[in-house]
């Protein structure tokens, strides 16, 4: 395994002549790389009078480091100036002596070894412990080393009349031997440590750490935990120059104001909070930066959105705003600057941010917590200009409520390049759910449809449509008739329509000779026409319902028609009264007619001979009723009572229509005894007839 220590020497400064001496020695700590510039010999020549080999020549430009083993074994090294005018000596004292009695060195060379690739130090080869000035035997043999010694390496670049470069060398541990190192011992550097910044574009240039600004005031202790990464025992300083971040002098305690060219540097300091002596605690880790300009540049935009039925706000997505081309920043939106400044308020919903026209605010943050403020303008698109609309059409016939309306001819506005969609209902509309699918032939009552009418861009507005249907118009002269079936009357539509068309074909406002039946016209007012049916019935004929015979007086009893009635009994001479007096024996026609004065109903009828007297004595004289003459009738019977109303006797068809003052045989006793006879006219009403009268039947004892 070999260590590489590497020291850039390329300033002198009398504030570094201390590490020239030995107490004040800096620690070698594993393979870190260390840049420094001895300069002078520091306060005390200690290698002067040591019985070195480099006591001839003294001290010039040299410095002091404290070697740790980690493991034992063999060590070796390589020191090799990195300008061949350089001629470096060197001693080694130990192991485990202090610095004010370091005694001989156990090796030291302080050969000429001037040229290029100059080498000196320790090897596997050389037995040599010691070469003196002059000597041209640039290495000494390796050393045996046990863990937990310390060695103290001085190293001298020695300044003659020919060789008066100061210059940087490298120093390269070979051998099986390790140093001690906190920052190799996982057991103390648990974690890695995070160099600040980020890579610069060149990867040779100092990590960047950025600010917001080409100066800025800087927390250079704002670094720490992320360098830091979560190990115990290490702290950091900041410094301005590497020396000084090698041997911790003039660190920055406070926030001072920093600029994007100047190199700064940080140095890792071990603790043993256990053993303040541990020579660990010696060790430092230093690293560089430098910080560059991460403000950004952020631009105002302007939204425009749609103020969709005017209601004076609008949805707007104020993430699609073109602030900042970087897509890594993170926005965050306020109403105001004073929102913005306080970071109160925010906008939470952004991309659907419910607004009028005004001014939002966006605080723009970079990945690296520079801001800037923008500006966004809420605009709206020109707005759809509508209006509401009235359409009238025509009733539909066979629902006159209804009518059909074509909704694309409502006049809603008059801009270009618009889409007109329907809708039954404001929320509909807006909404756009149940869109009328058959605009052109809408079926509907009064009422009120929508329209969407949508513009450029997706903005629109809703009109309103009043639906108003034309009800129909009917003559109100034009009524229903009755009339005789033989005569004809004229059916009148009134005036005030525009025209008239019958169902005989005639366009007359009144038709004439119309006999009975159903008859339309359609009526025409504006552009709607009505069709109205009118019919004329044929009067209805009375019905003579039952005839009453009371010996020479006939009463005729009606029904149907249209009353009052008139009676005649010779089709010539008519009467109001239904009752015929003195009406002779024999056959007679009754006439009936109503107030329409139609042809009169006729109904013949039989005024019965009487027969008031019988004598059953078999004289042949009265001896029986006989009105077997009238036995054609229908339902002829003939009834006896008594005087009490009891019935004694009937005649029909068994008997021959005649009775003989019998009873079962047995004459009955004289007196008067009454008779009603019934019959129903063979018309065809089946009129029924009564006949009554009374008969004295006078029996000898």
């Amino acid at each position: 395994m070999r260590k590489l220590l590497l020291f850039i020497l390329f300033c002198i400064s009398p504030i570094f002549y201390a590490q020239a001496d030995c107490e004040t020695a800096l620690a070698v700590c594993g393979n870190s790389d260390i840049t420094y510039s001895p300069s002078g010999y520091g306060n005390v020549k200690e290698l002067v009078n040591s019985g070195s080999c480099i006591d001839a020549t003294g001290e010039h430009n040299s410095i002091w480091y404290k070697i740790t083993i980690a493991t034992g074994g063999t060590l070796t090294f390589d020191l090799v100036p990195t300008n061949p005018n350089a001629d470096y000596d060197w001693a080694i004292f130990g192991p485990n002596v202090a610095c004010g009695s370091l005694g001989a060195p156990i090796r030291c060379n302080a050969a000429t070894v001037i040229g290029v690739g100059a080498a000196t130090g320790l090897n596997m080869t050389s037995t040599i412990l010691s070469a003196a000035g002059g000597s041209l035997t640039p290495y000494c043999k390796y050393m045996d080393v046990l863990p937990g010694q310390t060695y103290y390496l001085f190293i001298d670049n020695w300044v003659s009349s020919t060789s008066s470069t100061t210059a940087p060398f490298s120093l390269t541990w070979g051998g099986t031997a390790t140093l001690a190192s906190p920052f190799t011992d996982p057991n103390i550097q648990i974690n890695p440590f995070h160099p600040p910044g980020v890579p610069a574009a060149n990867p040779a240039d100092p990590r960047e750490v950025v600010i917001c600004g080409s100066t800025e005031l800087f927390d250079f202790s704002s670094l720490t935990a992320g360098i830091l990464n979560g190990n115990q025992h290490f702290s950091i300083t900041y410094h301005t120059s590497q020396n000084d971040a090698l041997t911790g002098i003039n660190p920055i305690t406070a926030p001072r104001i920093v600029n994007t060219t100047t190199v700064y540097y940080y140095s890792i300091s071990y603790t043993d909070i256990t053993n303040p002596n541990n020579p660990l605690n010696q060790c430092k880790q230093v690293g560089k930066f430098k910080f560059k300009n991460g403000a950004i540049t952020v631009k105002n935009a302007t939204l425009t959105a749609c103020n969709n039925n005017n209601s004076g706000t609008a949805t707007f997505d104020l993430t699609t705003a073109d602030l900042i081309s970087d897509p890594n920043v993170t926005k965050k939106y306020y109403n105001s600057m004073a929102d913005l400044n306080t970071g109160s308020n925010e906008i939470t919903t952004p991309m659907a941010f419910l607004s009028s026209e005004g001014t939002v605010y966006v605080k723009v943050v970079s990945p690296f917590g520079c801001t800037a403020v923008a500006q966004i303008t809420l605009k709206f698109y020109p707005a759809i200009v509508v209006n509401d609309a009235t359409l009238r059409t025509c009733f539909l016939e066979k629902n006159p409520s209804t009518g059909i309306f074509n909704l694309t001819t409502a006049s809603v506005t008059t801009q270009q390049g618009i889409v007109k969609k329907y809708y039954p209902s404001l929320t509909d509309a807006m909404n756009q759910t149940n869109e009328i699918s058959n605009p052109m032939t809408y079926i509907a009552p009064n009422g009120v449809v929508y329209v969407r009418v949508s513009g450029d861009h997706g903005c629109y507005n809703v009109a309103k449509i009043i639906l108003i249907v034309i009800p129909p118009v009917y003559s109100t002269l034009l009524k229903d008739k009755t009339i005789c079936a033989e005569n004809t009357t004229t059916l009148d539509a009134g005036s005030g329509f525009k025209s008239y068309e019958w169902s005989t074909g005639a366009t007359t406002q009144s038709i004439s000779n119309v006999g009975i039946g159903t008859y339309w016209v359609k009526l025409k007012t504006g552009d709607c026409v009505a069709i109205q049916t009118v019919k004329v019935y044929p009067s209805d004929q009375p019905v003579v319902s039952a005839i009453d015979i009371d010996n020479n007086k006939i009463t005729v009893s009606v029904t149907g028609g249209n009353p009052p009635y008139q009676y005649s009994m010779n089709a010539i001479n008519w009467q109001d009264s239904n009752v015929f007096n003195n009406v002779s024996r024999g056959d007679h026609k009754v006439s009936v007619k109503d107030s329409y004065h139609c042809n009169p109903i006729e109904i013949a009828i039989v005024v019965p001979n009487l027969v008031n007297v019988i004598t059953p004595n078999a004289d042949g004289i009265n001896d029986v009723i006989d009105y077997s003459a009238l036995g054609n009738k229908q339902n002829f019977v003939m009834d006896i009572f008594d005087r009490y109303g009891n019935r004694v006797y009937r005649a029909d068809r068994s008997n021959g229509y005649k009775w003989d003052g019998t009873v079962a045989g047995k004459r009955v006793p004289t007196g008067t005894y009454w008779y009603s006879v019934t019959w129903t006219e063979n018309d065809k009403k089946n009129t029924p007839v009564k006949f009554s009268g009374w008969v004295l039947v006078k029996n000898r004892e």
